[in-house]
């Protein structure tokens, strides 16, 4: 074992990295239970994901401060998933899905062999920041039933719309528009209160003063939100839920556990994959979709969590993938959402002043310890609460500060985001990253197209020059065809090829076939610079 690998799991920095291990835990127990709630699963699921994220990949990552666990990112891929796999069903029944979770794994981990570890710098931007985007809308928007109390049962025209959003087969906004109309018509005054009094915690710690104080940075924002919604939710709920009180918090508005949490019933606890769906390509094609997006978030994380490494340490990406694929892939085994690295847990890690990659492990025993000692406490947690730190992450991930920078320096880039965004709104996921990347392929070929020569026409002397870029592909070859077409008998023509290290088949054809023929015709003069080293016009 060599000394960095001792180091990144040495325990005499104990006294570090447990303190470390406690903010993480703080960030990442409320998150956990939220990103569950945001994906219509239940809470064990999502604590099951981070307790996999905090000791499984952490063992086998080569990241120093990275901490995995379930991420806002996936939640619309998840919500998809299980509405394409498993239909209109419980959240306990979702075991078609946690089979595209397994193979999601497989193909993390596959990717990271082949070392495709470099993917996600082939991915431009625009189209990532567009992904994100989307995912951050929509997250956002699922919260607006959450913020009225969901649906209670006590409104009869509540009750039709809700039903009618439960058993058609809907496209996920206009689900989601009847599911929140729906909610409007049935309000809990409380949800409301408590979602705008944590909505205004999360905003105070958003805020240089309480940032720059080590109290508040050892005492997230996310979980003073989620002690203040459940203090509120247990004083709204004093005189019962049969009071009729409009700012009682009814069961059905809090965090769910499955039973089998509190009484330790380990043989019904976890939920397993139906391996019979193997040959679904739904199945295929989530789990393509899941290790597509999460490696791509992932290796996002690492580069922003290295950038922040005091003492700038390099992730190796392949290590990573494979990590997170056997994280992943005993996640979707036992009844867990998928797993990526997460900036938020990661860069509290850091901040916290953690020595070694043991601090990610002890969060991971926390949440494990938290989970079977005091679940009735996490079931007093409203869905409120959760839809407030599920909205501030939604925000972040839209990251409209950069969208207008855009427009002003990059409006290729720009439009890319806006398009990505408006695709994804109207088909899926999946479907409007591929429109956003086709758009940005072509920004980027036609850029290709234009810049890879440069030609100066002189009239006086009836002479063009043209110079060639580093790297000229079949692309070019309309254009230097039709530029070639256009030189007029008895002129010159000089080509430099100097700064030209990559010149297709194809383009070299052109440039003999008008050194052979054209030129010769038209009594054309013509000068050929640095084009020995290609074989075709030695």
């Amino acid at each position: 074992m060599s000394n960095s690998v001792k180091n990144n799991f040495n325990p005499k920095f104990f006294k570090n990295d447990f303190p470390a291990s406690i903010v993480v835990w703080l960030v990442a127990l409320p998150l956990c239970i939220g990103i569950a709630q945001g994906s219509n699963v239940n809470a064990f699921s999502g604590l099951i994901a981070g307790i996999i994220g905090g000791i499984i990949v952490t063992i086998f990552s080569g990241s120093k401060f990275g901490v995995s666990g379930p991420a806002a990112g996936l939640i619309t891929i998840v919500v998809a998933g299980i509405a394409t796999l498993d239909g209109d069903v419980g959240p306990d029944q979702v075991s078609i899905f946690f089979l595209a979770v397994f193979l999601s794994g497989i193909i993390q981990f596959l990717l990271g062999l082949f070392r495709l570890g470099v993917i996600g710098y082939f991915v431009p931007t625009s189209v990532i920041n567009g992904m994100l985007a989307s995912i951050g809308l929509i997250l956002m928007l699922k919260q607006i039933p959450s913020i009225f109390g969901g649906y209670k049962g006590s409104n009869d025209l509540a009750y039709a719309a809700y039903s009618k959003a439960e058993k058609l087969d809907l496209h996920l906004l206009t689900k989601l528009w009847i599911d929140t109309k729906s909610a409007i018509m049935d309000p809990t005054f409380g949800a409301i209160l408590i979602f705008t009094i944590c909505l205004g915690v999360m905003l105070l710690w958003e805020l240089k003063f309480f940032k720059s104080r080590k109290l508040f940075q050892y005492m997230p924002g996310s979980l003073v939100a989620v002690i203040v919604g459940s203090i509120l939710a247990y004083l709204f709920s004093l005189n019962g839920t049969d009071s009729g009180s409009s700012l009682a918090i009814i069961d059905a508005q809090k965090v769910g556990l499955p039973e089998a949490v509190k009484t330790w019933d380990f043989k019904n606890l976890f939920r397993f994959p139906d391996f019979s769906h193997l040959a679904n390509i739904q199945v295929w094609i989530v789990a393509l979709t899941i290790a597509i997006v999460g490696s791509i978030e992932t290796l996002l994380s690492v580069e922003a969590t290295d950038k922040l490494d005091p003492d700038k340490n390099i992730s190796p990406t392949n290590k990573e993938l494979k990590a997170q694929g056997i994280g992943n892939a005993i996640s979707g085994l036992i009844g867990g959402l998928p797993i990526t690295m997460v900036i938020v847990r990661s860069s509290a890690n850091i901040n916290a002043k953690a020595k070694t990659q043991l601090s990610a492990i002890y969060h991971g025993i926390l949440l494990i310890v938290s989970v079977f000692t005091f679940p009735k406490l996490l079931e007093m947690i409203p869905t409120a609460s959760l839809a407030a730190i599920l909205c501030i992450l939604g925000f972040k991930l839209l990251k409209i500060k950069k969208v207008i920078e855009m427009f002003k320096t990059d409006i290729q880039g720009a439009i890319v985001i806006i398009v990505t965004i408006s695709a994804v709104l109207a088909t899926d996921l999946l479907k409007g990253v591929g429109i956003g990347f086709a758009l940005a392929m072509f920004f980027i070929l036609r850029k290709n197209y234009v810049l890879a020569f440069i030609d100066h026409w002189d009239e006086s002397k009836k002479e063009l020059t043209i110079s060639f870029s580093q790297i000229v592909s079949f692309l070019n070859k309309g254009a230097l065809m039709q530029l070639l077409q256009n030189v007029p008998p008895n002129a010159k023509v000089k080509m430099s090829a100097k700064k030209c290290h990559t010149m297709s088949k194809e383009i070299q054809e052109v440039i003999v076939d008008f050194r052979d023929i054209t030129s010769k015709t038209n009594n054309i003069e013509l000068e050929l610079i640095g084009f020995d080293k290609f074989d075709a016009l030695k």
